[in-house]
């Protein structure tokens, strides 16, 4: 979830104009997690070696290929998701680790989910500050050709939901 998480907020981060500047802090303490994941979880015989990164990695991407539908205020929202994700895993690892009577884990574990719990609420506030500038809010994420056709896609799709729901009775 952390190679996710670093994987997508770079991603976000290269296609967004004027990104905010949570999502390079996100990236770099991904990669430091990831960092001490690696020596820490080697001490306990445990190894995140290439089909773990590969997963995170392919999974990063394929959830990027839907974001082709996405405005700049949906990118932002789903960016705080990923770190959500991250920061309630590690309370649960925590959690698991006291119970196993593990007190430096639990420590390790509390200490990257107060860290990326701050960026969280930096991000949550990034997505929220677009509210600021509804046109920019609405702008397709991601600018290129391929972007801004899927933008319009989801688009069409929406006013014909919309066309739709207006003309079915509603039943109570």
């Amino acid at each position: 979830m952390a190679r996710q998480l670093g994987g997508h907020w770079a991603r976000l981060n290269d296609k967004l104009d004027d990104p905010p500047e949570v999502l390079a802090r996100g990236v770099a303490a991904s990669e430091e997690l990831l960092g001490e994941l690696a020596e820490r979880t080697a001490a306990y015989g445990l190894h995140g070696g290439p089909a773990a990164m590969g997963a995170g990695a392919w999974s990063s991407r394929v959830r990027g290929a839907g974001e082709l539908l996405l405005e700049r205020h949906q990118a932002l929202r789903s960016a705080v998701l990923d770190v959500q994700h991250v920061t309630t895993l590690l309370a649960f690892l925590a959690a698991l680790a006291l119970r196993r009577d593990d007190a430096a884990l639990a420590t390790w574990h509390r200490k990257w989910e107060t860290r990326l719990l701050e960026i969280e609420a930096d991000a949550r506030a990034a997505a929220v500050a677009e509210a600021a500038d509804p046109a920019r809010a609405i702008e397709p994420y991601d600018g290129s050709k391929l972007g801004r056709a899927g933008h319009k896609l989801a688009v069409g799709i929406g006013t014909l939901g919309e066309a739709i729901d207006s003309r079915v009775p509603r039943r109570r």
